[in-house]
């Protein structure tokens, strides 16, 4: 409930407990004027004033605000009843017969009391009266309040809102609209039926924005609203009573409750209104639910959609990286390293025509020899660094032992894998195993020793790099660089990487790589 309503409940139950005092003051004055009882009018008015009080209490309790407005038009009924009934006994026996003496005043003292229960009994007695006929009649007993608790009952249970609305509309048309219910929904002003009972097709209905704009602010209306502003909805409803419901929310017309009954059967009362604003204030409510759940569900799949498309984008990078590496290796083998060996074997070949020229030609043909033997020496590394050979030819668990003899620390490798994997998935674990070991050769001191383990599991590969130096604390400690390129290169691929660390324990780099083997 909002708080507009809130405030209207609570205002109608202060109202209540006003016409009550006053009413109650009204008759207390009335009754001492004509028999003199009681005595002490200005004490019995002033408890009459509680009344208000208990109004203002009664406003804040949740289940009693929905029943203000029927406890208003009570009170006022019953209060207006109770002052023309005293008033026509004071005009009748004061102005024809003057003051009653004696044994009159008790008569009319219990006249006047029985008269003003009669009033208080009076509505809800006619209620009561015109339900009972109904029932000898045989007609059907209709409650709009069972339509309305049973939809509250219903939206808890997490029920689909078609079935809803179906289960909605079959309780109207079991209650309180025999000739028919059915619910419109929609924005923008189109709107398209959702369920009738009894089913039959209808048009779209298209509204102007200043037919929205007073229907989103109005009550239940009848045949005269419809008239003027739906006329469509009354199209071969000629011998109907209807009435709509706007549904709506936060200004905004989000549809229409529609129920009808044939002209002769009792009209629909303030109380069928009452719950039918109700159904279309809740209504209102899950179907502006649905809306949000709809659209946070699309921008659940948009954002699923990006990070798919984040994840592809970071694999290709990934790929075309790895691939300029092979290229560079290639070329780096292929040529630059070729052209060293063909410069090296020349100036063997320059030393040994040179004979037995100067010492000097010979020491410095010879020493340029050996510095270009270095150079290919340390070329060859650099290539291996960039992408090594050994991982496109002979697989993950090759490259790794190659690549631990050129540690500065000892290193163990244990990796026995049956089967070869995908490219992206052996270089992803060859170069974080390798920026692992790189971690501990510069951190875990000179006394340190590293194992790595890489095993195949069902969900792809697993590796782990251990090492046994002094550890840190991950949560005060910054990742470095090269732990970032490791969780670069693992998410392209949809893989996990986590660091276990603590003082004086050394560290420990695990990662998974989502992948299937491909090769024997």
């Amino acid at each position: 409930m909002t708080n507009q309503s809130t405030r209207s409940a609570s205002t109608l139950w202060l109202g209540s407990g006003v016409v009550v005092a006053a009413a109650i003051a009204g008759s207390i004055s009335a009754l001492h004027l004509l028999v003199g009882r009681p005595g002490t009018v200005g004490l019995v008015s002033l408890c009459a004033l509680a009344a208000i009080p208990v109004g203002l209490v009664l406003g804040r309790i949740e289940r009693l605000r929905s029943v203000a407005d029927r406890m208003w038009r009570a009170s006022i009924v019953m209060a207006g009843l109770a002052a023309m009934v005293l008033a026509v006994y004071l005009v009748v026996v004061i102005g024809f017969d003057g003051s009653p003496k004696g044994n009159e005043r008790n008569v009319l003292a219990l006249s006047m009391v029985a008269a003003l229960i009669a009033v208080v009994l009076a509505e809800p007695l006619r209620t009561r009266l015109l339900d009972l006929a109904s029932r000898w009649a045989g007609e059907p007993t209709r409650s709009g309040t069972v339509a309305l608790e049973t939809f509250g009952t219903r939206m808890t249970r997490s029920v689909p809102m078609d079935e809803l609305l179906l289960q909605l509309v079959e309780t109207l048309r079991a209650t309180i609209a025999p000739a028919g219910a059915e619910i419109w929904t929609g924005s923008d002003g189109l709107l398209d039926l959702a369920v009738a009972v009894p089913d039959r097709p209808w048009p779209r209905l298209e509204l102007g924005e200043e037919t929205c704009g007073v229907a989103a602010r109005s009550r239940v209306a009848g045949n005269a609203w419809i008239s003027v502003w739906m006329p469509q909805l009354l199209e071969g409803r000629d011998q109907l009573v209807v009435r709509v419901a706007p549904i709506a929310h936060l200004g905004e017309l989000l549809g229409l409750i529609v129920v009808s009954r044939s002209a002769d059967e009792i009209p629909f009362n303030d109380d069928d209104d009452r719950v039918l604003a109700d159904l279309a204030r809740q209504v209102g409510l899950a179907l502006h639910n649905v809306r949000l759940d709809s659209a946070l569900q699309a921008s659940l799949e948009e954002l699923q959609q990006r990070n798919i498309e984040l994840q592809a984008s970071r694999a290709r990078i990934v790929a075309a990286a790895d691939a300029s590496r092979r290229a560079i290796e290639r070329n780096l083998h292929d040529g630059a390293q070729q052209h060293l060996v063909a410069l090296a074997v020349k100036l063997g070949l320059a030393g040994q025509i040179a004979g037995d020229a100067k010492p000097e030609v010979t020491a410095l043909l010879e020493e340029l020899r050996g510095d270009v033997q270095t150079t290919i020496g340390e070329l060859r590394e650099l290539a291996h660094g960039i992408y090594p050979p050994l991982l496109r030819d002979r697989g993950l668990p090759e490259a790794l032992r190659t690549a631990a003899t050129r540690s500065p620390l000892p290193v163990d490798v244990d990796a026995e894998l049956g089967s070869r994997y995908p490219a992206d998935a052996e270089a992803a674990a060859y170069f974080c195993c390798l920026e692992a070991m790189q971690n501990a050769g510069k951190y875990a001191g000179a006394d340190a020793a590293v194992t790595i383990r890489v095993r195949a599991r069902e969900s792809g590969l697993t590796f782990s790099v251990t090492d046994d130096g002094p550890g840190f604390d991950p949560s005060t400690t910054p990742q470095g660089h090269g732990f970032t390129n490791m969780l670069d290169r693992l998410g392209a691929i949809g893989g996990t990487l986590t660091v276990t660390s603590a003082p004086g324990q050394g560290t420990t780099v695990r990662g998974e790589v989502p992948c299937e083997p491909v090769a024997a």
